[in-house]
């Protein structure tokens, strides 16, 4: 993971050629991700792409690093150069006409160029799919709306590893102060049983724990309250506990047949509401949420609203938030997946080089996508072809 390739033995001497010629990749390690340049004619359904739908995505991500100093390094051991490298594009992609496919994948061509993701010596990986939730609420405790949703207790403390040792650099420790020392925060079965209450904040309560719990896997959600507004909710934080999805834990226990995607998940949770609660909190991880006003959709981890069918959770170790990507993969019903998209957010269920989340919008309709995407494909990151790597300041 600390090698990542980042390791561009190639790209460093590639990097500023308009047309870098292929080169063998060095071997991959554990934890390592290797990139090799590729031609545009490489890329499988390239042409075939509804390019210019990314082009909002595109832009928001180009309206934020361009707000970056200019020497700013982008991405983990800054793999993605430097800010100054993404103005040229961005200005370029500012002047693209909307619905344009073409003109979108000239920008591509003049700007960028493509570099295939391998990661352990594999450009194979698997790509899921996830969605905004909207579930039901009320901003007061009554009647059914007895389910808090927790917004970031004030105890909550984060430590930033790498500021106390290079070699931590991207670790973090999540808990609370106990007598002058650093403890684990609460798990989510002990908050389940009221670890937190009069604790934490309560941005509002909601009837259902089953779609709270696939809320906060998700990350972000909608909260359509019995006043018949909505209101969008962001993550805050977590209780730092790692994840454990429920859906192994359950296929491991013979409690789903062949059908184990997220919809077949949360029937047979509903169905079974005492065992399923017992289930849910033998995932420890927790999720706090603040409101998210004034965006046009969920807030990914860079800090932009998401773009459904365009945007992608990444693993920022390895594939720079902000960055463009080409994913090579299938749909949920087995028809290629070939399109333009953004790394733009972040999941604790993502993680390696070669591992996505598609972001499939909001509503049931995107959740029976989403929930049943589990599909193997590769990744291809486009980064400036005039571009500076170096190390990023620690």
């Amino acid at each position: 993971m600390r090698n990542i390739a980042t390791v561009l033995l190639v790209a460093a001497a590639l990097a500023a050629c308009a047309t870098p010629e292929p080169a063998p990749a060095p071997p991959a390690g554990p934890g390592r991700m290797v990139l090799q340049p590729l031609g545009y004619d490489q890329l499988a359904g390239w042409s075939a792409d509804e390019s210019a739908r990314v082009l909002p995505a595109l832009l928001k991500s180009c309206n934020r690093v361009t707000k970056l100093p200019t020497d700013r390094s982008i991405g983990f051991e800054g793999v993605g150069g430097t800010a100054a490298d993404w103005y040229p594009p961005c200005a370029a992609a500012a002047r693209v006409a909307e619905g344009d496919h073409k003109a979108v994948r000239v920008l591509f061509e003049t700007w960028f160029t493509p570099w295939q993701v391998t990661g352990d010596g594999k450009t194979d990986g698997l790509f899921t799919g996830y969605f905004e939730p909207e579930i039901r609420g009320s901003r007061q405790r009554q009647g059914a709306y007895a389910q808090p949703i927790h917004g970031k207790p004030g105890d909550l403390v984060t430590a930033d590893l790498g500021r106390f040792r290079s070699d931590w650099a991207g670790e973090q420790l999540v808990g609370r102060v106990e007598n002058g020392r650093l403890v684990p925060y609460p798990t989510r079965a002990e908050i389940e049983r009221g670890a937190l209450d009069g604790k934490a904040p309560v941005v509002a309560w909601t009837d259902d724990a089953v779609d709270l719990a696939i809320m906060q896997i998700q990350g972000s959600g909608r909260v359509r309250l019995d006043d018949g507004t909505v209101i969008r909710l962001g993550v805050a934080g977590s209780n730092g506990h790692k994840f454990i999805g429920i859906g192994k834990v359950m296929k491991d226990e013979g409690k789903l047949g062949a059908d184990t995607s997220m919809p077949a998940i949360r029937a047979w949770l509903k169905a079974n509401p005492q065992e399923g609660r017992a289930l849910l909190g033998r995932n420890p991880r927790y999720i706090f949420y603040g409101l998210n006003s004034g965006t046009d959709g969920p807030l990914g981890t860079e800090g932009v609203a998401l773009t459904p069918e365009r945007s992608l959770a990444v693993d920022p170790r390895f594939v720079p938030l902000g960055a463009p990507v080409w994913l090579d993969s299938v749909d949920p019903a087995g028809k290629p997946l070939r399109r333009l998209m953004m790394a733009q957010d972040t999941g604790a269920a993502i993680k390696g080089p070669v591992r996505g989340d598609v972001f499939w919008g909001a509503g049931e309709a995107a959740f029976q996508i989403a929930g049943k995407m589990k599909s193997p494909g590769r990744l291809v990151v486009f980064l400036p072809k005039a571009r500076s790597p170096r190390l990023a300041e620690r």
